[in-house]
């Protein structure tokens, strides 16, 4: 097989994220930063795969996160950025309501969030079990918005994860190109989340909800 056709999403990931985090970073003298809606929401659904690579135990993330990334690429063909979009959505008064693009990039954000901590656990452990990685990562981001229903099974899930080596095989990486991606996408994350929490405090709509 030609080395150059095999996919590589981790890959693609970290360099779609890495593009948007230039993007803000470039931005920085300005009033407020512009991030455009398309770019950023085709790469949230790079990161999908990746909800599936995990098994059963995300498996209520990965119908969430890709139902919600969705909308949101269905909102860049009419919508330039996620300033208009969630001003359009204070207007409406519907912020909050269930489908309301804002509430859905909440959800998307907590989605990446959760895999970059999953990331930043893997490259500071040594063990080939995803399971410390993946337990830090739901208790840090997803636990203190589920109800015990999904906490439980998500508990019982973990023991059906891939381990490392499973994983890293799934994505077509080894461990040291798959090291360098990890830590990529979490570099650029940690900057993208930070701004879009910034767009909601900003706005005084608050992120714990």
């Amino acid at each position: 097989m030609d080395p150059n056709n095999v996919e590589r999403p981790l890959r693609k990931i970290s360099e779609a994220f890495n593009n948007i985090a230039n993007s803000i970073n470039s931005q920085q003298e300005q009033e407020e930063v512009e991030l455009e809606l398309a770019p950023f929401s085709h790469a949230c659904s790079l990161v999908s795969p990746l909800f599936r690579c995990l098994g059963i135990a995300f498996k209520f993330a990965e119908m969430d996160y890709v139902a919600k990334v969705n909308d949101l690429c269905e909102t860049s063909k009419s919508i330039s950025t996620l300033q208009v979009m969630m001003e359009k959505d204070i207007a409406d008064d519907c912020v909050r309501k269930a489908g309301s693009h804002t509430r859905n990039l909440l959800r998307v954000k907590r989605g990446l969030d959760m895999v970059r901590v999953l990331f930043h656990q893997i490259l500071a452990s040594q063990d080939n079990s995803l399971k410390n990685p993946a337990s830090k990562a739901y208790g840090q981001v997803f636990s203190p918005y589920h109800g015990w229903a999904i906490r439980k099974a998500v508990a019982a899930g973990m023991y059906a994860l891939p381990t490392k080596a499973q994983l890293l095989q799934k994505l077509n990486e080894d461990e040291v190109s798959a090291r360098t991606e990890m830590q990529n996408y979490v570099t650029a994350c940690t900057i993208i989340v930070m701004y879009i929490d910034k767009l909601f405090q900003s706005r005084e709509l608050g992120t714990d909800w």
